[in-house]
């Protein structure tokens, strides 16, 4: 690769990689597969990268793919003994902390292909045609998936009581993400 295709993709990662973790934590849940996956995209994307017009877009779509492959892997369905023991939350004062732990759990309990579309849609902020050009389907496919996702979504935080329509602004997901 010529030195300056390298500085490029050193740039690129430099700026990228919180974006590419957060978008692989929320796919699969946890934040050490979230690392594994965003390393294994970004060794992938290395041999490709003089190739590509749109970095961005191939280095998500492969994070995606890539947090639900850790999912898979037959080591990680391997529990220790510390994962059994239950998490001490404490509530937070001003609620908006609670209440983005309970929006994380939720989508947690959603499928893997839906969590992708309601995430790559309302978190990161993508268009429809994005959407289904990161995860690699057709529009119809991205829309019933995002539907599907947040239908199921407003099923498992009904139970809290949280109306999905004003929890998630993607302004400030998007921004938060960016950090």
């Amino acid at each position: 690769m010529k030195a300056e295709d390298e500085e490029r993709f050193r740039e690129f990662v430099a700026a990228q990689l919180p974006v590419l973790r957060k978008l692989a934590y929320v796919t699969c849940g946890d934040w050490h597969t979230a690392e594994d996956a965003a390393a294994t995209a970004l060794a992938k994307l290395y041999p490709r990268w003089p190739r590509l017009e749109r970095p961005d877009l191939y280095a998500k779509t492969m994070v995606v793919r890539a947090a639900i492959d850790e999912k898979r892997r037959p080591w990680r369905r391997e529990r220790s003994a510390g994962d059994a023991l239950p998490e001490a939350a404490q509530r937070d004062p001003t609620t908006a902390v609670d209440e983005r732990l309970r929006v994380r759990a939720a989508l947690r309990e959603i499928p893997p292909r839906q969590r992708a579309a309601v995430v790559c849609r309302h978190y990161l902020g993508m268009s429809l045609e994005e959407t289904a050009s990161v995860l690699g389907w057709h529009i119809g496919t991205a829309k019933s998936q995002t539907s599907r996702g947040l239908a199921r979504l407003r099923e498992v935080l009904a139970h809290d009581q949280i109306d999905l329509d004003h929890t998630i602004d993607p302004e400030r997901e998007i921004t938060s993400a960016r950090r």
